[in-house]
């Protein structure tokens, strides 16, 4: 229900932000729905094989308003996919996402801008570390979640490529799970009994506050006719704790298109967060901590259709 309520909201403002375009040309919007799909099926093969059958739906939309010195863009983009290879058993997940920014400005000089922005992440749908548990989820819808608020300034020297600094970022992790923030999945402080009264138990917390820097950079650029590239790098480092250690989230797609609407897209996505542990499974099946933070990589190549509207 929670999702619903707030996929819902973001839906009617942009809704309503849609309805006043019509009245003014100082609102601009676009967006594209895309949804992509592989098979394979062996019937007697000797060399062997899974069949399978895979999807991803996409969802972006955008819609920007400008007027004078002032401007004020929002961005939605959501992906989800999943691959079926028994329709008896659960299907794997291979894609989620929701993301969303609202970014104001204000121009300081020609290419300068005072900026505000606010961005919200999370995802839609149960995930499981396959390799080694499939029954036991390790993330959710709003676990996380990510909300974060930014003042600074934002470089833009052409309409490819942008700088958004902003030294006055505050962010706010949440786990809105009580298994997952006992064990204190996704840096939240996890629960533990009282030292000085061991029979007291003392629950994990579900939010975590941090204050620090945030830097995103963004490029899209049309590399040939019909192949476009689009790059996001987000840097944080959190004042508070361990200011050294910096967090990277950088998005890379690759579009080639074929018509108006067939297009194969290959993206990658690699996050780095001092913060999060990991969790293995030990001989006895008991999930144990690795105390050691890890590099993630995802990539992604699908074939499907895209519509723009």
């Amino acid at each position: 229900m929670k999702r619903q309520m707030i996929l819902g909201l973001l839906i009617v403002a942009m809704g309503v932000s849609a309805m006043a375009q019509e009245t003014t040309s100082n609102w601009t919007k676009k967006g594209n729905f895309g949804l992509n799909f592989a098979q394979s099926s062996y019937t007697n093969w000797a060399a062997g094989g899974q069949n399978a059958l895979n999807w991803q739906g996409i969802f972006n939309y955008a819609i920007n308003y400008a007027k004078d010195n002032f401007k004020w863009d929002n961005t939605l983009a959501t992906a989800l996919g999943y691959s079926y290879y028994n329709f008896k058993d659960k299907p794997v997940k291979t894609d989620d996402k929701i993301e969303f920014t609202s970014l104001a400005g204000i121009k300081a000089t020609e290419h300068l801008n005072y900026s505000l922005e606010f961005a919200f992440r999370s995802q839609f749908a149960y995930g499981f570390d396959y390799a080694t548990d499939s029954t036991n989820y390790i993330s959710k819808f709003l676990a996380p979640a990510y909300l974060t608020l930014g003042l600074g300034v934002e470089w833009v020297p052409n309409e490819h490529f942008s700088i958004n600094f902003a030294p006055l970022t505050g962010r706010i992790t949440i786990v809105n799970d009580t298994r997952l923030a006992e064990i204190g999945a996704y840096g939240v402080e996890k629960g533990y009994f009282n030292p000085d009264d061991t029979t007291q138990w003392i629950p994990g917390k579900k939010i975590r506050y941090e204050f620090g820097a945030r830097l995103a950079a963004k490029m899209k650029y049309t590399i040939f006719q019909n192949v476009d590239f689009e790059s996001k790098l987000e840097l944080f480092s959190n004042y508070l704790e361990h200011p050294l250690y910096i967090d990277v989230d950088w998005q890379n797609l690759l579009v080639m298109k074929v018509n108006s609407w067939l297009n194969c897209s290959f993206g990658t996505h690699l996050i780095y967060d001092y913060d999060i542990p990991f969790y293995d499974i030990n001989a006895a099946g008991e999930s144990i901590l690795d105390p050691n933070s890890k590099v993630q990589f995802k990539e992604v190549l699908s074939v499907g259709f895209m519509v723009n509207f």
